[in-house]
């Protein structure tokens, strides 16, 4: 439930920082969806030669906020959607992963000088009092130990998968948002070549202005849906990396752990 709550506080904070970012061209973004196709039609080359000049001047922040508003906040909009949600899901996952990471040869050091010095249950107080996936398995085995290192190292292959299973949370979600943001990109360039076919229909002549305008507006959408999952990808791959890391940790622990109980009196049957 608490993992629940800050993701739900990341998503809202990140979604209120967006809104701040584009609340100050709201009255740009009006009249420009207002715009009709007619007026569209009619804009002379001084006017966009004007505009043109006057983004040269425009610092990056701006820049994005203009685009943001040229490519259609409808689409625009389900794009940053995608890029918070991704962004939440990939930083609770490297808190996450992070907190998991152990020092495994240190606390097989702990483990070992426990069962020589009090037995089990002076190991299981060693791993209770340490955070991360490998002394949850080296709990789970020692809890076994009585029934044998047989049923010891089942039980340790056993809660191997479920921990891996928790390291992989969020990631099918997160591989969604990659999937879906340039796909929202893309049906925003369909529509708004459609609308740019439209306004060359309507005027009955091919206007260059018309056109480029129409084309620039479409693609805006796939260049926005592409640099999200560019960004949204990278930290896909740091995860799994990360991931890859403490799965092999974890593994020559097991093994490790399984010579130590050995060493230590533990038995098959």
């Amino acid at each position: 439930m608490k993992k629940i709550v800050a993701l739900l506080s990341v998503v809202f904070l990140l979604t209120i920082g967006t809104s701040v970012l584009f609340a100050q061209d709201g009255g740009e973004a009006t009249t420009d969806t207002n715009k009709t196709t007619t007026e569209v039609v009619t804009e002379e080359a001084p006017a966009a030669a004007a505009e043109v000049a006057e983004a040269e001047g425009e610092s990056f922040h701006q820049s994005v906020k203009r685009y943001f508003v040229e490519g259609g906040p409808e689409f625009m909009s389900l794009v940053i959607i995608c890029l918070i949600l991704g962004l939440a899901i990939a930083i609770e996952r490297i808190i996450y992963l992070n907190l998991s990471s152990t020092n495994p040869e240190k606390l097989l050091e702990k483990v070992d000088s426990a069962l020589r010095s009090g037995g089990v249950n002076a190991a299981k107080e060693v791993c209770k009092n340490t955070a991360g996936p490998v002394a949850g398995i080296f709990l789970e085995g020692l809890n076994r130990s009585e029934e044998g290192i047989d049923i010891v190292e089942k039980s340790v292959i056993a809660y191997g998968g479920v921990e891996m299973g928790k390291l992989e949370k969020g990631l099918a979600w997160l591989s969604l948002m990659i999937a879906l943001a340039p796909m929202l990109g893309f049906l925003g360039t369909v529509i708004g070549m459609i609308q740019a076919f439209d306004a060359i229909a309507i005027a009955g002549d091919i206007s260059p202005t018309v056109v480029a305008a129409g084309i620039k507006v479409a693609l805006l959408t796939t260049v926005g849906g592409l640099i999200v999952a560019i960004i949204l990808q990278i930290f896909y791959n740091y995860i799994l990396s990360k991931i890859e890391s403490v799965v092999g940790s974890m593994e020559e622990a097991s093994i490790s752990f399984i010579d130590v109980l050995v060493k230590n009196g533990v038995n098959r049957k």
